[in-house]
């Protein structure tokens, strides 16, 4: 077991996934997009504990179905644009989750959490006011499934996939 830590990811639907990954292509800094578009569920849980993460995705995502996620808008970071997430059903898992993963939760996963999707981040803040200004616009509410979870191991740079369970296995 590898002493790298641990992300747990919502596994978006493809037509989503697909649609938030065009723009962090399009508008994150080349130099700093290391990881595909994400919803993070949990961002440093501990590597050594690999298999009672698996074990408890595995429970938490039995008998489940696919989580209906609303898009609320986009979002400031001050260097960049998230768009808002909100799920009752996804928020419940989490908050499941955390209670079985409290003894490992770093202060970052200890605080409120607050479901987005970054498309653009460390950029110059003009940009990043423009861009948020253009994407307000535009914007029109839609939904989404999260059809399972991801889990990463993270080396600081890209992310390494280690396995994915699907809700309802």
């Amino acid at each position: 077991m590898s002493a790298a830590p641990l992300v747990v990811t919502a596994e978006l639907e493809e037509a989503a996934f697909e649609w938030f990954e065009d723009l962090r292509r399009t508008h994150y800094p080349p130099d700093r997009n290391k990881v595909p578009a994400h919803l993070t569920l949990f961002h440093s849980l501990p590597g050594r504990q690999e298999r009672e993460v698996a074990g408890a995705l595995r429970a938490a995502c039995r008998g489940r179905g696919p989580m209906r996620l609303e898009v609320r808008g986009p979002w400031s970071l001050g260097q960049g644009v998230a768009y808002r997430v909100a799920s009752p059903e996804l928020e419940a898992l989490r908050a499941g989750l955390a209670a079985v993963f409290d003894p490992w939760l770093t202060g970052l996963d200890r605080a409120p959490w607050r479901p987005h999707v970054t498309v653009q981040n460390k950029a110059d803040p003009a940009a990043a006011r423009a861009l948020l200004e253009r994407l307000q616009q535009e914007f029109e509410p839609f939904d989404f499934e999260a059809v399972g979870l991801l889990v990463w191991r993270w080396r600081g740079g890209p992310w390494e996939l280690l396995g994915r369970t699907p809700f309802g296995a």
